[in-house]
């Protein structure tokens, strides 16, 4: 598992995410699903927990994922009709337009993330946009601001990782970075860098 510290091309916009503060509360989460006004069972962003080690001295951690607006998206790539997109005047965002989905399911099937969520009843695809209209507004994404640590931020990747020098882009539960250059960086805590993991299911 590599533990690259990471570096995007100038411009690109992303998260940061401090693992160290992350109390696994899931405030994000419900933030993200009021302001996408999401029905039971659809969630952009997931608050994952997770043990390594063993009894009697196991160590948790907790992991606050959403789209990570990739460099090189594997949705985007995948997207027949091209209802995802990258935008270049959002800092780079990886966006999508329903008018243009045909309900494929392409792009959930090539994000290694999981990210893309499927919508039975209305027969598209919808993920997180980090807030775009909210940030339009000059306000942050739901999630960065509903956060009680102060564990998440947004903005330029390249000030991000200036400013958070020793985040990485690899943890033990996430596909290799090398594969879609996600715009997402975390200070990691030690455990979730150890391949032994086990999610918890709570």
């Amino acid at each position: 598992m590599s533990e690259q510290s990471a570096t995007a091309s100038a411009g690109k916009y992303g998260f940061y995410f401090d693992q160290t503060l992350c109390v696994g509360c899931k405030t994000c989460q419900v933030a993200c699903k009021d302001k996408n006004d999401l029905q039971v069972g659809y969630l952009f962003r997931h608050v994952r927990d997770f043990e390594v080690g063993d009894y009697p001295a196991p160590l948790s951690y907790h992991y606050a994922g959403t789209c990570n607006h990739c460099e090189m998206p594997a949705c985007v790539a995948n997207c027949p009709t091209g209802a995802l997109y990258i935008d270049d005047e959002d800092g780079g965002t990886v966006q999508y337009d329903t008018s243009l989905c045909d309900g494929c399911q392409a792009c959930v099937t090539a994000c290694p993330y999981g990210v893309p969520v499927y919508f039975e009843e209305e027969k598209v695809v919808r993920k997180c946009n980090a807030c775009a209209e909210l940030r339009a507004n000059g306000e942050q994404p739901a999630c960065v601001a509903a956060c009680p640590m102060r564990a998440l931020e947004f903005g330029p990747i390249d000030e991000l990782a200036a400013a958070h020098p020793d985040a990485v882009k690899d943890i033990a539960i996430l596909p290799d970075s090398s594969t879609t250059s996600p715009c997402t960086l975390i200070d990691a805590r030690p455990a979730a860098l150890e391949d032994d993991f086990v999610e918890v299911l709570l």
